[in-house]
C-alpha cells in the first residue's frame, strides 16, 4: 500500500468475522435475516468462504497484504477456520473464548493445534472472569509459542448489541489491565495484546506495558475512550505516549472493521498514519506498527 513512507505491507491485527452463526446467536438461535433490515447491514449466508471471500476482495481494493479475523461468538471458530483454510496467505483467525465452560481448554486446543488458528481472544467482562484465574493457565501455557493471547480490557461496548435494543450485561470489574501484570510475568512466553489501547486503561496499559515486554496493544477502532482519560490530548497524544512505554514493535495497527456494507474502514488506517506522519515516526518503525509486527507475532 502506497504512504507517506512509500509502499508499505499493511496489515490489519484486528477485524471481525459477522458470521451467519454470529447473527443466529444475536437472533436467540433464530435464523437472523430479520436482523439485516433493523441493522441495515447484510447478513451473510451459512458457507463462510463466501464471507471471507467478501473481505479479501476488501483487501485487495484498499491494498492491504492481510489480516486478522476474529471469530466474534463463543464456539464459533469453525467458522474463522473455513476462512482461513479458503485464504491461508490473506487471513489470520482468532476465535473468542470462554475459558471457564466446560471443555474449554480442549476447544482451544483443537482450535490452534487442528484448525491452524493463531489467537486465543478473551474477553473477561462479557464473561465475567478474572485473567487471573488458575482455570486460565492451561489456555496460557496451550498458547505459548503457537497463538497469541487477545484480552480485551477498559470499556466493553458492542455496537450491534445497542442496536438491536439488546441488553449487554458485562462486569468492568474484570476489565483493568493491571490484572494482567502477574499473569504476563508467569507466562513470558506468551504475547498478550490488549486492544484499543486498554480502551479507558490507557495508564494502566502503559504501566503493564512498560514492565511486562510480552505484552502488546493495538490501535483499533475510533478510540473514543479518550473522552474518559482526563488531560489526554488526543490521538497524537496517545500514540506519542504508547511509543514512548511500549516502543515501535509493541505496537499493531487494527481498524476494527467488521460488518458490509461498509466492508473495511479505511478511515481508521488514513486517520492513524496521519498522526504516525506528524510524530515523525520513520519509515520503519511505520512499517512495523501498520503490519510487521502482526507478522512477527503470527508467523
Amino acid at each position: 500500500m502506497k504512504t507517506h513512507w512509500g509502499e508499505v505491507e499493511v496489515c490489519d491485527a484486528h477485524a471481525h468475522l459477522f458470521s451467519r452463526p454470529f447473527f443466529r446467536a444475536l437472533a436467540g438461535g433464530k435464523e437472523p435475516d430479520a436482523l439485516g433490515e433493523k441493522l441495515g447491514w447484510q447478513i451473510p449466508g451459512e458457507d463462510a468462504t463466501e464471507l471471507a471471500g467478501r473481505w479479501v476482495e476488501e483487501l485487495d481494493r484498499h491494498g492491504l497484504k492481510r489480516s486478522v479475523l476474529i471469530a466474534s461468538a463463543a464456539g464459533d471458530e469453525g467458522s474463522v477456520a473455513d476462512a482461513v483454510r479458503a485464504y491461508p496467505q490473506r487471513l489470520i483467525g482468532y476465535f473468542m473464548l470462554h475459558p471457564l465452560v466446560d471443555h474449554a481448554v480442549e476447544r482451544a486446543g483443537r482450535a490452534i493445534e487442528r484448525l491452524g488458528l493463531k489467537g486465543i481472544c478473551l474477553f473477561p467482562a462479557m464473561h465475567k472472569f478474572s485473567v487471573q484465574n488458575e482455570q486460565l493457565h492451561p489456555i496460557y501455557e496451550l498458547a505459548a509459542g503457537r497463538a497469541v493471547v487477545f484480552v480485551h480490557m477498559g470499556v466493553l461496548s458492542v455496537g450491534v448489541r445497542k442496536k438491536l435494543g439488546l441488553p449487554s450485561l458485562f462486569d468492568m470489574r474484570f476489565s483493568n489491565p493491571i490484572d494482567l501484570h502477574r499473569v504476563a510475568l508467569e507466562f513470558p512466553n506468551v504475547n498478550f495484546v490488549i486492544p484499543h489501547f486498554g480502551a479507558g486503561y490507557f495508564r494502566e496499559t502503559l504501566m503493564v506495558g512498560d514492565l511486562c515486554p510480552n505484552v502488546h496493544v493495538d490501535t483499533s477502532s475510533s478510540n473514543l475512550w479518550i473522552r474518559y482519560v482526563p488531560g489526554l490530548g488526543g490521538l497524537e497524544e496517545v500514540f506519542a505516549r504508547a511509543l514512548e512505554v511500549f516502543g515501535p514493535k509493541r505496537i499493531l495497527f487494527g481498524s476494527d472493521s467488521s460488518f458490509f456494507p461498509r466492508g473495511w474502514n479505511a478511515e481508521i488506517l488514513e486517520k492513524q498514519a496521519g498522526v504516525l506522519e506528524r510524530l515523525g515516526v520513520s519509515a520503519g518503525d511505520a512499517a512495523a506498527i501498520l503490519g510487521g509486527n502482526l507478522e512477527r507475532l503470527v508467523g
